[in-house]
């Protein structure tokens, strides 16, 4: 099962921490695995759960508790890539609680979901936990640091017939709560060993001033120009009112943070997934765990408090081989103890030209999977009766009632006159440039 999952995935061979986990896993004993954002820990513990689940039973098997909506969401749309017979469903908070009850009618085997859905499904007996044998903790760390350690602690005391507990973390723990019920858990620690960031050149840009930082900010944006960036802050507030001034020089970007409605959340991910936008403004929601591009500059706007997160910040780019380069806006007041003192400066110029939009727009089709609609179909109506040629396409994302199309700019007017009245699978197409 395993070896067919991986053909799926266009996977040849798993890395070390992966064969690691996997044979700690398969061992039956609880695991708690230690890597780095970027290193592959969801294959980690998603191989060796395939192993351990039965078709003969007729309920959630398997738990899998993260801190965010949009790492519930990545790790459903891997184990489905995996192409087993096994269903899966995701819970969490801004996903309508009637569709996840009905989902949750019939059980799925794996169920994957934020600590304060999942206590409010158990806690309303929306699915039996009965059956429940594994359960896995994934990004742990961050879960606690969120607040979610009562709900995480109400769930644990419910399962009665767990057999495994697999915990991950991107960094070593000093002491993991008495809650979790660990036994003499197999330590997989690859906190050190693994290099995710093997080139990553440090900058500092100065700002004379705190209130000079906008504008030092604009111009590093414009010198960087038209490459994958995002620009860390501390607070939501930050992210926007850097968004304004952005949106006020006409720069195209997009924002990201725990304030937003999900269907928000889930698009600026799209579209900086996809090229449309090169820049995202974004807390430290976006530090980890999620499924976006190589990023090829991250921007800290505000350092933040700990080293920690500064690591999993410049974990976003640099990853597995890959350069990149981590900018801190400073001013002379700014001192932070685990910024080396030799950072070489980032020298800026008075004016710099701004940087072109992206070349790729993205549409958004208001028919999904639960229309029956895949990303053939799409491909096929764009090309065939919307005239455009395979380079023109982008990334086609199908969601379960919408989905996205990037598309080449200079090729959307045309495009959107040629689909007009046009049908997808028999339903009228309903095509808008997603805003």
């Amino acid at each position: 099962m395993i070896e067919n999952a991986l053909k799926r995935l266009n996977i040849t061979a798993l890395n070390d921490m992966q064969n690691a986990s996997v044979k700690a896993a398969k061992a039956g004993k609880d695991v708690v695995l230690i890597a780095p954002t970027g290193s592959g820990k969801t294959l980690a513990f998603l191989l060796p759960l395939l192993s351990s689940l039965k078709s003969d039973i007729k309920g959630v098997q398997a738990l899998i508790l993260v801190p965010s909506r949009e790492l519930a969401l990545q790790i459903e749309q891997v184990f489905k890539q995996m192409g087993t017979s096994f269903k899966v469903n995701c819970c969490y908070g801004g996903h309508a609680v009637r569709i996840e009850k009905n989902n949750l009618a019939h059980p799925p085997a794996v169920l994957i979901g934020t600590p304060g859905r999942i206590a409010y499904h158990l806690e309303h007996q929306n699915f039996d936990e009965s059956f429940v044998q594994t359960l896995i903790l994934d990004e742990f760390d961050k879960s606690l640091e969120f607040g979610f350690e009562q709900d995480m602690s109400y769930i644990i005391g419910s399962l009665l017939s767990l057999k495994q507990r697999i915990l991950t973390s991107a960094t070593k723990m000093e002491e993991i709560p008495a809650f979790v019920k660990l036994t003499n858990p197999a330590e997989v620690d690859f906190s050190k060993d693994i290099q995710v960031k093997p080139d990553l050149k440090l900058r500092k840009v100065v700002a004379p001033t705190a209130a000079d930082k906008l504008d030092v900010l604009f111009k590093l944006l414009s010198k960087i120009g038209n490459k994958n960036t995002l620009v860390f802050c501390n607070h939501r507030e930050t992210v926007d009112r850097i968004s304004d001034l952005l949106f006020q020089h006409g720069l195209e970007h997009d924002v990201f943070h725990g304030g937003m409605e999900q269907f928000d959340r889930e698009k600026a991910l799209l579209k900086f997934r996809n090229g449309s936008h090169k820049i995202l403004v974004t807390t430290d929601l976006a530090a980890r765990g999620l499924d976006i591009p190589e990023v090829e500059n991250i921007v800290h706007y505000q350092l933040p408090y700990t080293e920690d997160a500064y690591i999993h910040r410049n974990g976003r780019t640099a990853r597995m081989n890959a350069k990149g380069t981590a900018y801190a806006v400073l001013t002379d007041e700014e001192h932070y103890k685990y910024l080396p003192e030799d950072i070489e400066e980032e020298k800026l110029g008075d004016k710099y030209k701004m940087p072109e939009a992206s070349d790729w727009v993205t549409l958004y089709i208001a028919n999904g999977k639960k229309d029956k609609i895949n990303k053939i179909d799409i491909v096929g109506l764009f090309l065939q009766k919307g005239g455009l040629d395979k380079e023109d396409l982008g990334l086609i994302e199908v969601k379960d009632t919408t989905s996205y199309v990037a598309v080449k700019r200079n090729r959307v007017d045309k495009l959107l006159k040629a689909l007009s009245g046009e049908k997808i699978k028999g339903k009228k197409l309903k095509l808008e440039v997603a805003s």
